[in-house]
């Protein structure tokens, strides 16, 4: 048993090192972070703090989390996405990956002009997947933005956890979007974990270069979400003069059609009554619109929660089906 003076000794020591060592981590809470990793997965602590020691905090990504499109009302957001480039250049990625996207899309179940929708959306068909540094941006908003930082957080910890086969390349050279999001269909760590296929069976899941493994991963997000096949997405809504106003708290199917056509919104097309809906009231540019939301809308915003993002992926979809339909027929 140690004498008083050894055992004062001996915590002040042990006090200097943890003194030393916090003042040593580059990122606030990256002494934490690096224990918990190397805990769980069994990875090197001197290498998972070297990783983050190269890391840096990046205040553009700071100023960029700030201002999202999807706080634009819908009569401006849709404009950025439905453009005649972005449908054109949809119509042409489908027709020369027909066979790959229109096979993946009968193996998940997922209509295959989705799946195309979605990279055009995220990445305009893998042209702008990202300037930042995925590292960079994930070690900025875990561990320097509070409002979002337990996500964040989180992300980064997958990240340093993933093996090698999941990463697509250096761990420190992967470049993305100021949210850590990567790959042609921006998918966030967890979600390469949880959603991402070897597609082309190489072995490897690669997001940035791998069109099989892209597209089969979008599709087996879309299908483990709970993707209708053949379901309806959305469906214009007129409402009465008496019509309730509704109030919803995502796009998740909260009642039957005709729970919302007895509410005083009639379906401008013909729809099974008995199918569970919701409502989106959106900021058209010429007033008010109300569209009847499904399923697979529903889905689309578990990719992106913003009702804005969920209609300009049909929308895009939709348009990119009847190019292919229009292209076909003048053959």
């Amino acid at each position: 048993m140690p004498r008083p003076l050894q055992w004062i000794a001996a915590l002040g020591l042990a006090a200097a090192a943890a003194l030393t060592s916090a003042q040593a981590q580059t990122h606030p809470g990256q002494a934490q972070l690096v224990a918990e990793v190397a805990k769980e997965t069994g990875k090197d602590p001197s290498t998972l703090n070297s990783l983050l020691d190269g890391a840096k905090k990046q205040q553009s990504i700071l100023d960029a989390i700030s201002r999202p499109a999807e706080a634009k009302p819908w009569k401006d957001y849709r404009p950025i996405f439905l453009t005649d480039k972005r449908i054109d250049e949809g119509v042409a990625f489908y027709l020369e990956h027909r066979d790959l996207v229109e096979r993946i899309g009968k193996q998940y179940g997922v209509a295959p002009e989705y799946i195309v929708a979605i990279v055009g959306v995220e990445t305009f068909y893998g042209r702008n997947t990202g300037k930042y540094k995925v590292l960079d941006a994930l070690v900025t908003l875990g561990l320097y933005y509070p409002p979002r930082a337990a996500f964040f957080r989180e992300q980064l910890k997958v990240l340093l956890s993933l093996p090698d086969s999941m990463l697509g390349g250096p761990l420190d050279k992967l470049v993305g979007s100021y949210a850590g999001a990567q790959g042609w269909g921006q998918f966030m760590p967890s979600s390469i974990r949880d959603f991402g296929v070897d597609e082309d069976g190489d072995g490897h899941i690669d997001l940035h270069d791998s069109l099989p493994d892209i597209l089969g991963s979008v599709a087996n997000y879309f299908a483990r979400h709970g993707w209708v096949s053949g379901g309806p997405v959305v469906a214009r809504a007129q409402p009465d003069a008496a019509a309730r106003p509704i109030q919803v708290k995502d796009s998740k199917p909260q009642w039957p059609l005709e729970q919302l056509m007895a509410w005083g919104y009639a379906p401008l097309q013909p729809m099974n009554p008995g199918q569970p809906s919701s409502l989106q009231t959106l900021e058209g540019p010429n007033g008010p619109e109300y569209w009847f939301t499904f399923q697979n809308f529903y889905v689309i915003t578990k990719y992106n929660r913003s009702p804005l993002y969920a209609l300009a992926v049909h929308q895009l979809a939709q348009a990119i089906a009847e190019g292919v339909r229009e292209r076909e027929a003048t053959r």
